[in-house]
């Protein structure tokens, strides 16, 4: 049986989108394998679903100086190594990448084992990951038309982002159950992505008691942000899995980070959104870019973090919840990209 190696990891956003294509993939006959690390988050989503997982060394590839950049070259080293050693034995019929830090020596190993490779670039702009990848690579896989001037000619080919088929399955009265709602008023859905994010955690916990007076909120908060105290209509989790479809299908508007795999299930699942980028004081700047690309096709409202307060969002909310339907109709006249078949094409072409 033909071998296909997957590797990404970090945060949810890359791992989510190489699960996706497992049904695919298996029904194409492949034996697919999973390159992470030990510690990482990637680790328990890949395990899950029952794939063969490969830990390796990995360090944190970084934009700035810092003396943990020496030894975290050591551990990149180390996986290179582990990762020829891997392939030596695996001898996969292709590689496929989502980027993040530790895909990096698997990519390069990859190319010295002469193992055709195919990565993904989320968002708008490539990330450092994929920028030190691209060279090593047959197939760049994009989601962002706008990226298509960033990335070489000859390897570039839009999919869009592929989309776990289960978070079609939600359903909405299960959703409410899972949250404890009694009434009937409109639901928000909180999403900081995988790892949470503080600070949009306090803005909307700063507004809850406004918000809360018209919604019930059903916050996704990430690992260690600890809970305001019980409050009727509002839940918190601090991480959700199998419960992601139901709470999604549940959200009549969702207030979220900007992050690529979010923002593409968001569209095909036609949930508007409130979006509150990272900005560029603790990221690239790349969810600005993602946020303004959705937001000029209709799909969303961007609300920047800077001088953002619970109150002001409680504001924006209600308005947004007034002319949602606007949003909706926007998102359900995009064609669906059907961004699976079309990664899965590249990897039966690229392996013929």
């Amino acid at each position: 049986m033909k071998k296909i190696l997957l590797t990404g990891g970090g945060t949810a956003g890359h791992v989510t989108p190489n699960l996706a294509l497992i049904p695919g993939l298996k029904s194409a006959g492949f034996d697919i394998h999973y390159v992470g690390t030990s510690a990482g988050m990637e680790r328990g989503l890949v395990e899950k679903a029952g794939l063969t997982y490969h830990c390796i060394s990995a360090g944190k590839l970084r934009r700035y100086f810092d003396f943990k950049n020496f030894t975290d070259a050591f551990r990149i080293a180390v996986g290179f190594f582990q990762s020829i050693f891997l392939l030596i034995k695996l001898r996969p019929a292709v590689l496929f990448s989502k980027g993040g830090f530790v895909s990096c020596p698997v990519v390069w190993a990859a190319w010295l084992c002469r193992v055709p490779v195919i990565i993904h670039e989320s968002d708008m702009t490539p990330g450092l990951a994929n920028r030190l990848s691209m060279p090593f690579v047959k197939k760049i896989c994009f989601s962002f038309p706008e990226t298509e001037a960033r990335l070489p000619a000859r390897k570039r080919i839009l999919t869009g982002l592929p989309v776990r088929s289960e978070l079609f399955d939600g359903d909405a009265a299960m959703g409410r159950e899972l949250c404890g709602f009694k009434d009937s008023k409109p639901a928000i859905v909180v999403i900081g992505g995988s790892l949470g994010a503080s600070a949009v955690n306090d803005i909307v916990r700063g507004g809850l008691n406004k918000l809360l007076a018209d919604f019930n909120v059903c916050h996704i908060c990430g690992k260690g942000h600890k809970a305001p105290g019980a409050l009727p209509g509002y839940c918190q989790f601090e991480y959700v899995g199998t419960e992601l479809p139901d709470l999604f299908a549940m959200a009549d508007i969702v207030i979220s980070r900007a992050g690529a795999t979010t923002l593409f299930e968001l569209l095909a699942l036609c949930k508007p959104a409130l979006l509150i980028p990272l900005g560029t004081a603790a990221s690239r700047g790349d969810q600005i870019l993602n946020a303004e690309s959705f937001e000029k096709l209709g799909y969303c409202k961007v609300l920047p973090q800077d001088g953002l307060t619970g109150a002001i969002l409680a504001e924006h909310v209600k308005r947004f919840f007034d002319e949602k339907d606007k949003y909706i109709e926007a998102m359900k006249r995009e064609e669906s990209v059907k961004a699976v078949d079309k990664v899965l094409d590249v990897i039966r072409q690229l392996r013929v």
